[in-house]
């Protein structure tokens, strides 16, 4: 999950996305101050390594 957060005078607003290329190109459109970040959950990890495991 990725989250474009911007800083518009005394507002915050957060916009979440699915994918890095969709998140990119907001992220290229929008003004102002702004910040682009990458949301990894550890239960994302842990599924990965059971996975591996039976492998």
């Amino acid at each position: 999950m990725w989250i474009l957060t911007l800083f518009l005078h005394d507002k915050v607003k957060m916009f979440e996305y699915d994918n890095k290329d969709e998140a990119r190109t907001e992220f290229e459109k929008a003004n102002g101050c702004k910040i682009l970040s990458e949301i990894i959950h550890y239960r994302d990890f842990e599924k990965e390594e059971v996975k591996s495991l039976g492998k």
